[in-house]
C-alpha cells in the first residue's frame, strides 16, 4: 500500500492540530498516525493519491483556528507498513519544542456554554478550549502542558479528564481547562477585603454582582486575562471623571468595552474589515471613528475623533457585559506612568485608592499582556501596540538573514520589546512600556528570562541602540561584555527602517531603500535628536541623506512636556523674537509666550546649554499644535499635541488643495527640509483669524507634499524606487494616508508596517534585523 510522510511547520503544537488530523484522517479513511516532533507536526499515511491531496488540501482549509501552516512537505513512506486505524502517537519529550501561542479570545462555542442553562459550564468564568482561552498570560515554562501553567494546582475532574483525554473532543489536550467543579473561582469584594454579599445585590455569582454594581456608578477593580482593568460605564461622565481623578490620567483616551457590535455600532462607524478584527480570536483594541447616534461621557476620549473599542475576550468579561446596553470603560489597571497589576495582593494595595470594589479570582497571571492597540491606516490594520492575541507568534525572517546564529535584541527605552531570532524566525515579546519606570523595568527583566527560557535560546549576540542612556543597552552592552558575545549597536532611526523592511520580507541581496524615519527622539552618531530622518538604507548599513532642519529644544526633554517650548524654539532660530514681535506681536500667542523667561530661554539656546539639537519631526508637530492653542502649556502624555492636532485638522481637510510651504536646502551631506516658510505663513493666517483647524489641515498638506518632494528628489539623485516608512509620527492617519498617496502616485513601491507597530515597539525587530545581517556578511560594523 503507497505510504507517505506529511511534514507540517509552523504553529501548529498547543493549538489542536493533531486531533484535527485524526478527525480528517478518520473522515477520508486513511490509516496511519501522527505526532509532534521538533520540527512541527509529522503525519503517516496509507492510502491512494487522491485520498492524500484530500488530506492536505482540508488540513489548509480547516485549519484550527489558532494554528498557522507556514510549509506543508510530502515525501514517500516506503519502510513501514500500517496498522489498524488513525492514531494521536506520544512525542518524544526530548525533541518536542511546543510552540507558545498567544492568549484567544473566548470561541463561538465556549460562550454558547457559558450562555446555556443545561451547560456544566454555565455561567462559569474559566470556560476554554483548545481553539481559546489564556496562552502565554498563565505560562511558566515549557514544554506546554498543565503542570508548567498556573492551573497545575487545579487538578482535572473526572468529566473534565475524560474530555481532555478524547481525540474526538474539543478539549483534548486543552491544557487551561476546567469547570465549577475543578477550576478556578471568582469572588467579590470590597476595598477593605470583605466579600460583598451578593444576596443583598440579587447577583446569582460574583460576576453577575459586579455588573449590577457598574450599572450603579461604582467604579471596579476587574482581573482579566493579563492583567486588571479598571471599570465603570462609560457614559457616565462623573463616574468617568472621578475614575480619571483617583487614576491620575486627566486626558489620554480611556478604552472601552461593549457586548457586541450593535452597541459599538451606535457610538463609532465600524466597517466589515473593522467588525471582523474585533471579533477575531486576536480581539484588540481597535480605534473607530466617532459616527453613532450616541455618544459616551466626553471625559472618555477628550480631543479625540476615535474611541478605543474592544469586544470581550474571555467568558468573565462575556458575562460582565451580559445585558449591558452601554459601554464600559476598561482601562488598565494602575496609577497613571505604572504598569497594570497581575497580582490579587498587589491590586488590593495599589488599586484601593481607585477602585470602590474588587472583582478578583484564584487563576494566577504569570504575565502581563496588555490589550493590543490597533488602528486602520490606508485600509489594513497597523499596530500602535502589539501584546494580547498576537506576542509571542513569530516572523519569518529573510531567506538570506535566516543562517545567522541566535540574537537577542533589547529594544528601546520607551514602548520597550524584545526580540529573539533563532532557525530563521523573529520572536518579538508583547509591549513591555517604557523603562523609566521602576516595575516596568522590573517586568521588562522577568520577560527577558522567561523568553529565553519558553524559547530555549542561548543568544551568541547582543543588538542595543546606540543612545548611551537607554536602560536596554546598558543591559546589552553589560550582558555581552559578562558572557563574551558579540556586540551589535545600531541607530534608532536605522533601526526602524530595518523593522519595515524584515516584516516585508525583503530580502538582502534586495538592496537599499528610501527610508522615511519619522518620530519622537532618537540618538544620532553626529551627538544631536534625530527625529525627521531620511536614509539611504539596507540592513548592513544607511547613509542619511535627508533631514528636517534642527532646531534647539530649550530646556531638554522638558520641551516634550511644554510644547510651547518647541514653538519659541522656531521662532527664535527662524526669523528672531524681535522680528516676529515687530510683525506679530499683536497675537495672542505673542502675549502669551512674552510671559515665558524668554531671556533664559534665548541664553540657553545661543549658549547651547541643556538645548540639544533636534531634528524631530514630533516636536514639529508639537510646536504647530501649541502655536495654535492645542496644549500648548503642557501635555499629560506622550503625542497628546499630534494626536489632538490631528484630530482638528481631519474635519477641514475636504476641498483643501494646498498646505503651508516648506523650503528644500542643499547641504553638505544631503538635502534639509527647512520648515521656516510654514511659520510664516501659518502666524499670517493667525493674524488673519482664520479658523484653526483649516490651519491644521494645512499644516497635514505641507509636510506631506514637502516629504513627497524631499524623496522624489533623493530617489532620483541616488537611483532607488522604493521607499519604506517607519516611527511613531506615522501613526497619524492624515499623514500616512497622504505620503502613502502621493509616493505611489510618483511610482514608488512603498514598504509599510503591518505586523509590528512603526513607533518604538517594532525597534527590536529592526535591531535583529540589522544584526542578523552584519553577521552573516561578516561586516566590520559590529561592535556598538
Amino acid at each position: 500500500m503507497r505510504g507517505e510522510t506529511i511534514r507540517v511547520r509552523g504553529l501548529v503544537q498547543g493549538v489542536g492540530f493533531r486531533p484535527t488530523v485524526w478527525r480528517l484522517a478518520r473522515d477520508l479513511d486513511l490509516p496511519g498516525d501522527v505526532r509532534n516532533d521538533g520540527q512541527g507536526v509529522v503525519i503517516h499515511v496509507w492510502g491512494d493519491r487522491g485520498r492524500s491531496d484530500a488530506l492536505c488540501a482540508r488540513l489548509i482549509r480547516d485549519c484550527p483556528p489558532l494554528a498557522r501552516i507556514d510549509t506543508l512537505e510530502r515525501l514517500p513512506l516506503t519502510e513501514s507498513v500500517p496498522g489498524e486505524g488513525f492514531h494521536i502517537l506520544a512525542s518524544d519529550p526530548s525533541e518536542v519544542r511546543t510552540g507558545v501561542v498567544p492568549d484567544a479570545a473566548t470561541c463561538e462555542r465556549c460562550c454558547a456554554e457559558i450562555l446555556d442553562p443545561e451547560s456544566r459550564r454555565y455561567r462559569y468564568p474559566f470556560t476554554n478550549c483548545t481553539h481559546c482561552g489564556p496562552r502565554l498570560s498563565i505560562l511558566r515554562g515549557i514544554p506546554y502542558d498543565r503542570a508548567q501553567t498556573s492551573m497545575a494546582g487545579f487538578v482535572l475532574c473526572p468529566e473534565c479528564l475524560a474530555e481532555y483525554r478524547d481525540p474526538a473532543d474539543r478539549r483534548f489536550h486543552a491544557q487551561p481547562t476546567a469547570c465549577p467543579r475543578c477550576g478556578p473561582r471568582a469572588w467579590l469584594e470590597d476595598t477593605a477585603g470583605n466579600p460583598v454579599a451578593l444576596a443583598d445585590l440579587g447577583a446569582r455569582d460574583a460576576v453577575e454582582g459586579a455588573s449590577l454594581l457598574l450599572n450603579r456608578g461604582a467604579i471596579l477593580a476587574v482581573k482579566g486575562v493579563g492583567g486588571f482593568h479598571l471599570a465603570c460605564d462609560g457614559t457616565d461622565e462623573a463616574v468617568v471623571g472621578e475614575l480619571r481623578r483617583r487614576k491620575r490620567r486627566f486626558d489620554k483616551p480611556f478604552a472601552l468595552m461593549a457586548r457586541d457590535l450593535e452597541v459599538i455600532r451606535r457610538y463609532c462607524r465600524v466597517s466589515e474589515a473593522e467588525a471582523s478584527l474585533l471579533q477575531s480570536p486576536a480581539a484588540p483594541i481597535l480605534l473607530l471613528d466617532l459616527g453613532g447616534e450616541r455618544r459616551v461621557a466626553p471625559a472618555v476620549a477628550p480631543g479625540q475623533g476615535s474611541l478605543g473599542f474592544m469586544l470581550p475576550y474571555s467568558p468573565l468579561h462575556h458575562l460582565l457585559l451580559q445585558g449591558c446596553e452601554r459601554p464600559l470603560v476598561m482601562t488598565s489597571g494602575n496609577l497613571s506612568d505604572e504598569p497594570p497589576c497581575i497580582d490579587n495582593r498587589d491590586a488590593s494595595a495599589r488599586l484601593r485608592p481607585i477602585a470602590d470594589y474588587f472583582l478578583l479570582h484564584d487563576r494566577e497571571i504569570l504575565n502581563r499582556v496588555d490589550d493590543s492597540v490597533v488602528r486602520f491606516l490606508d485600509g489594513t490594520p497597523g499596530f500602535l501596540r502589539r501584546a494580547r492575541g498576537y506576542a509571542p507568534g513569530s516572523l519569518a525572517l529573510p531567506a538570506d538573514l535566516a543562517g545567522a546564529p541566535p540574537i537577542l535584541a533589547m529594544g528601546a527605552e520607551l514602548k520597550s520589546t524584545l526580540c529573539l531570532t533563532q532557525e530563521g524566525r523573529a520572536i518579538l515579546s508583547q509591549h513591555l512600556g517604557d523603562l523609566e519606570e521602576a516595575r516596568t523595568a522590573a517586568e521588562y527583566e522577568r520577560t527577558l528570562e522567561l523568553y529565553r527560557r519558553l524559547f530555549q535560546h542561548r543568544p551568541q549576540a547582543i543588538a542595543v541602540d546606540l543612545h548611551p542612556d537607554y536602560r536596554s543597552s546598558a543591559r546589552g552592552r553589560a550582558w555581552a561584555a559578562e558572557a563574551g558575545l558579540v556586540l551589535v549597536g545600531v541607530q534608532h532611526h536605522h533601526a526602524h527602517i530595518a523593522s519595515v523592511l524584515a516584516e516585508n520580507g525583503w530580502a538582502l541581496a534586495d538592496g537599499a531603500v528610501l527610508g522615511i524615519a519619522l518620530d519622537g527622539l532618537g540618538f544620532g552618531p553626529d551627538g544631536t535628536l534625530w527625529g525627521g530622518e531620511l536614509l539611504l538604507a539596507d540592513y548592513r548599513d544607511y547613509r542619511r541623506v535627508g533631514w528636517l532642519r534642527p532646531t534647539p529644544m530649550p530646556g531638554g526633554m522638558q520641551a516634550v512636556r511644554e510644547p510651547w517650548r518647541n514653538t519659541l524654539a522656531q521662532i527664535l532660530t527662524g526669523m528672531g523674537w524681535e522680528r516676529f514681535r515687530e510683525r506679530y506681536g499683536s497675537l495672542g500667542l505673542a502675549s502669551w509666550l512674552a510671559e515665558r523667561p524668554l531671556g533664559v530661554l534665548s541664553a540657553m539656546i545661543e549658549r547651547g546649554l541643556n538645548a540639544p539639537l533636534s531634528s524631530s519631526c514630533g516636536r514639529l508637530f508639537d510646536g504647530v499644535a501649541a502655536a495654535l492653542g492645542i496644549c500648548r502649556e503642557r501635555v499629560t502624555y506622550e503625542g497628546q499635541a499630534a494626536i489632538e492636532l490631528e484630530t482638528l485638522a481631519a474635519p477641514a481637510l475636504g476641498g483643501l488643495s494646498d498646505g503651508y510651504p516648506f523650503a528644500i536646502v542643499d547641504a553638505p551631506g544631503g538635502l534639509v527640509l527647512d520648515p521656516s516658510p510654514l511659520w510664516e505663513g501659518l502666524f499670517e493666517d493667525l493674524l488673519a483669524g482664520a479658523d484653526p483647524a483649516w490651519m491644521a489641515a494645512r499644516f497635514h498638506l505641507g509636510l506631506i507634499a514637502a516629504l513627497a518632494a524631499l524623496a522624489e528628489g533623493l530617489a532620483s539623485r541616488h537611483g532607488v524606487d522604493q521607499v519604506a516608512l517607519s516611527g511613531g509620527v506615522l501613526q497619524n492617519r492624515i499623514l500616512f494616508e497622504g505620503l502613502v498617496s502621493r509616493l505611489r502616485g510618483s511610482g514608488f513601491r512603498v514598504l509599510t508596517h503591518r505586523q509590528v507597530p512603526s513607533n518604538d515597539g517594532g525597534i527590536a525587530l529592526g535591531q535583529a534585523a540589522v544584526a542578523a545581517a552584519r553577521l552573516v556578511t561578516g561586516s566590520r560594523e559590529v561592535i556598538a
